[in-house]
């Protein structure tokens, strides 16, 4: 696959964000360790201008047109639904389309069929979501913060 470099950065940025998200208090409380990101696009979504940057922009226009599926399962078969999910706040369905092109990537949803064809669109959603990304770390100083700290943990 020719965008493993960018399938390692992708996955990188994520996790590390994905962390820092709930080393700060955006989580789902008590049980299994999940990020809240509803939580934390209610606390950027006055602070996020897409017009900010051209690359952002670019990167918000294309996931906004071309959003990526969700994988579900209807009569007993696994399909693709392109139903956009409900969301409060532009930053906050950007947010759920990066998180699908996550579940989607390390779910095996991108390794079946046409998507396998589809390498450009892959490729260009990936961008797109590590340059949202990189510019929520710029809006949420205490993301940034517990995102650029080395935390280790042997457990």
């Amino acid at each position: 696959m020719q965008n493993k470099q960018l399938i390692f950065e992708f996955f990188l940025l994520f996790s590390k964000f994905e962390y820092a998200l709930k080393i700060v208090g955006f989580h789902k409380g008590d049980g299994d360790a999940r990020p809240n990101w509803i939580k934390f696009a209610e606390s950027i979504k006055n602070d996020f201008d897409k017009e900010s940057d051209d690359e952002l922009l670019e990167s918000v226009n294309y996931i906004l047109t071309n959003p990526p599926k969700k994988q579900i399962i209807k009569d007993d078969v696994l399909i693709w639904s392109d139903n956009p999910p409900s969301s409060s706040s532009e930053i906050d369905l950007l947010l759920q389309y990066v998180c699908r092109v996550r579940n989607n990537l390390f779910h095996g949803g991108k390794y079946k069929d046409i998507y396998l064809k589809q390498e450009d669109r892959s490729k260009k959603l990936l961008i797109a979501c590590i340059s949202i990304l990189q510019n929520c770390l710029q809006i949420s100083n205490e993301v940034r913060e517990a995102f650029e700290k080395n935390f280790t943990n042997p457990s």
